[in-house]
């Protein structure tokens, strides 16, 4: 079965550098034995949409054309993998804006809302690299497409697994609206709150869902005697006298 662009596949992969160093893999034996291994993250695969921009585009590219079960390896340049290098991302920087933190080449840093890494310290001045760690890098990918998915709930959980790295999220798919309650750990999740826009547009655009529903619940709230007493008072308040 030909893969086309927009179908939901299950895709398996390790990234390399040149020098054969794995700086990503959905294998876990390989992820340990390289010491890349995330106790947090997601192993077996990942669900994809081809041609919708889920993984980097030079691979996004090898995979329209090709067979369900289809393996391979494909050579990605940098403008189709994490991008050219960009001098002008490499900035000077306070030492005061590491705060109580000592600075040193290779320590990570989020300065204004974005990460870099720590390339020099010349006196109080601190030069960041703004840039993707694989920028200006050639990438090599061994990949499989383990599967076509068709059934529309495993759809709909390959995707929410791929933006929030959580798997059986309470979701479904019910008279064309997907409904999906969100895990309390999620609620004021900074990349959540950045996602679940991108989320709800691959749905309806891709699984072809008119609605997306995010519900949240909270445990009931066990009310204390004076926010009773409150509640009271508020109420007589602002109730009709009757006059």
């Amino acid at each position: 079965m030909t893969i086309q662009e927009g179908d939901f596949i299950k895709l398996s992969y390790t990234g390399k550098l040149e020098d054969g160093t794995v700086f990503d893999t959905t294998d876990e034996n390989i992820a340990k034995e390289n010491g890349i291994y995330n106790e947090k993250g997601i192993y077996g695969g990942d669900v994809v949409v081809a041609g919708a921009g889920h993984t980097i585009k030079g691979l996004d590219e090898e995979l329209v054309g090709k067979e369900e079960g289809h393996s391979g390896t494909v050579d990605i340049p940098p403008e189709k993998a994490f991008g050219e290098h960009d001098p002008k991302l490499v900035e000077s920087h306070s030492i005061t804006k590491f705060q109580d933190r000592k600075a040193y080449p290779g320590m990570e840093a989020q300065i204004d809302n974005r990460k870099g890494v720590v390339t020099k310290v010349i006196g109080r001045r601190v030069r960041v690299d703004f840039n993707h760690p694989l920028a200006g890098k050639t990438v090599t990918y061994d990949y499989t497409i383990d599967k076509k998915i068709e059934d529309a709930d495993e759809k709909l959980q390959g995707l929410l697994a791929l933006y929030t790295g959580i798997t059986d999220m309470d979701a479904k798919i019910q008279d064309n609206t997907a409904v999906i309650n969100i895990p309390n750990e999620l609620t004021f999740n900074q990349r959540w709150l950045m996602v679940k826009g991108r989320i709800a547009n691959d749905l309806m655009e891709h699984l072809g869902v008119e609605e997306v529903q995010y519900v949240e619940k909270y445990p009931p709230k066990t009310i204390k005697p004076e926010e009773s007493e409150l509640e009271e008072e508020t109420t007589a308040e602002t109730e009709p006298s009757g006059d």
